[in-house]
């Protein structure tokens, strides 16, 4: 009996390791580079309409794809789908860092990168760090966040 238990714990470690594993600056690229594939593929308004529809192939945990067009209006928002429609670059963050109107100026100057900045995380309800990589894909720009923990 005691050969089992020590063979079932890391079975069931590693059953539940995702659950508990943090977001990544990898996992935020990949969802990006998902949804530049699906541009290439089948043009904006399909993708725009997949984001906004949930599809799971854009979301990883905590992580998800979100638009934003290049006068900084969100055009598809997976987990917000109150802020589609809408332009928040006047909005900063807890700092006072108006980081959405970075990422679009950003993304006309350079076409990608990230940026930090301190968001409410909804999992923990704390005041976090978190991270943006965007990139910019015509007239749009797809981006992806992660928290960093306090």
């Amino acid at each position: 009996m005691k050969t089992l238990k020590l063979f079932a714990l890391p079975l069931l470690m590693g059953f539940f390791a995702p659950a508990f594993a943090a977001d990544t600056p990898e996992d935020a690229i990949i969802i990006v580079n998902k949804g530049l594939a699906y541009v290439e593929a089948h043009g904006n308004d399909a993708l725009i309409k997949e984001v906004n529809n949930k599809n799971p192939a854009f979301i990883k945990g905590d992580v998800y794809l979100a638009l934003r067009a290049l006068d900084g209006t969100t055009i598809a928002h997976p987990i917000n789908p109150r802020v589609v429609g809408k332009n928040m670059v006047v909005f900063p963050d807890a700092d006072g860092k108006f980081y959405r109107k970075e990422i679009v100026e950003l993304a006309k100057s350079k076409g990608k990168g990230w940026v930090d900045y301190r968001y409410n995380n909804p999992e923990t309800k704390e005041l976090e760090k978190k991270a943006t990589y965007f990139v910019r894909s015509g007239d749009m720009i797809l981006e992806a966040g992660i928290y960093k923990g306090k």
